[in-house]
């Protein structure tokens, strides 16, 4: 899979943007606050399901404008599709492909993509939200309906909370609140499928890992993940799963079971105290947690390799074949060793977009065909070609 041509309108800081790339290695290049990354941001929008530098789309929107539009070709094998993006300041976005409307959750089944900024640092050092969600895009790229299952099971819990909230301030006690258990029903059933998700994913993430870290830190550290699960129930018996298969009729016992046990901390504090939306994804470097534990050259590692093996699952089981890469501003934070070793690593994918203030800091190899970017515009571009979007 890869972008064969962008067109922005009132994205960022860009009037007007018409890019025509090709397979293999690409630079965007110019100096920090000039647009590298709004370009690549945009390419990235619609299988992450929102930026990855903000929460919100309104920053999105050129300052002056009421709305963004991102039209991209993509292409795999002889095969294209066209896929435009509306993003609003006010009111819902609007998504189409190939001129037809689709729902905004269901990108994820059209454009793959695996990319990698400075803030992926979090993933390693930041708090378990960061890696609940790393897990959860990937999840939804690679099967794209459990979108509906995620959003389902936060309107629950949303819908649970509030209710707690009002028993909190009607001090009901917790007998009378027989409507939470309506809720509980449903918390469990799609809490259960999510974690099922997780954990299948965390296994096949697991080898690539391992690999992914060796070959971007050239060390022989054993860097392993793992899942921190908060209904496991303390007297149950046997594991809630094996490395890769989850017991889903333990799980949905162990849930309920957590539930009502924390049901007088939850009334206190008016908050769900267990399920999939309390989880961690556990990172350890030799056997250590790699949050505390890793330097500051290893958390890098470790981040890359984290996202090197999620591009190399997605190669493993899409049919739309290799997610695009892209890396943006990570080669200045490399030394020499670990950016020869993640041109090495990134090299064999069909389509890396690179964005870098310094040419030099990237590897030859994946600076051939190099773009540069000057305040809003591009500055020489490739020829739009014929078939852009």
């Amino acid at each position: 899979m890869h972008v064969t041509h962008l067109s922005l309108s009132d994205f960022r800081n860009y009037a007007r943007a018409e890019l025509a790339l090709g397979p293999g290695p690409t630079l965007l290049v110019g100096r920090n606050g000039q647009g590298k990354t709004n370009l690549v941001e945009a390419i990235g929008y619609p299988s992450l399901g929102g930026s990855h530098r903000v929460a919100g789309d309104q920053a999105l929107v050129r300052a002056g404008e009421e709305a963004a539009i991102v039209r991209m070709r993509v292409a795999h094998d002889e095969r294209a599709i066209v896929v435009e993006l509306q993003l609003n300041k006010t009111g819902a976005n609007r998504a189409q492909v190939n001129g037809s409307p689709v729902r905004m959750r269901e990108l994820p089944r059209y454009v793959h993509t695996v990319l990698f900024a400075p803030e992926d640092l979090a993933l390693v050092r930041g708090e378990p939200s960061g890696r609940r969600s790393f897990l959860d895009a990937l999840i939804v790229q690679r099967i794209p309906r459990l979108a509906g299952t995620i959003g389902d099971y936060e309107r629950v819990l949303r819908q649970r909370n509030s209710l707690l909230k009002s028993a909190r301030a009607s001090r009901l006690s917790p007998d009378a609140l027989t409507t939470l258990d309506v809720w509980d029903d449903r918390l469990v059933a799609l809490g259960v499928e999510i974690i099922a998700a997780r954990v299948s994913l965390v296994a096949e993430l697991r080898p690539h890992l391992a690999a992914g870290y060796a070959a971007v830190a050239g060390d022989e550290h054993l860097a392993e993940l793992g899942l921190r699960h908060t209904i496991v129930d303390p007297t149950g018996e046997g594991p809630l799963h094996t490395d890769d298969v989850l017991d889903e009729q333990r799980a949905a016992e162990q849930f309920r079971f957590s539930l009502s046990e924390r049901r007088r901390a939850e009334l206190d504090r008016a908050v769900t105290l267990v399920g999939p939306h309390r989880d961690d994804l556990v990172l350890t470097l030799n056997g250590l947690p790699a949050r505390s534990h890793a330097s500051h050259g290893e958390s890098w590692s470790y981040a890359l390799a984290l996202k090197l093996a999620a591009a190399r699952v997605l190669r493993a089981d899409a049919v739309a074949g290799d997610p695009i890469v892209i890396l943006d501003d990570v080669f200045a934070e490399l030394d020499e060793g670990r950016r020869e070793r993640l041109a090495d690593a990134v090299s064999d994918f069909e389509q890396v977009l690179i964005t870098a203030a310094v040419e030099n800091d990237v590897p030859d190899r994946l600076a051939a065909t190099r773009i540069h970017i000057a305040a809003g515009a591009i500055v020489d571009p490739t020829p739009p070609s014929e078939d852009a979007p």
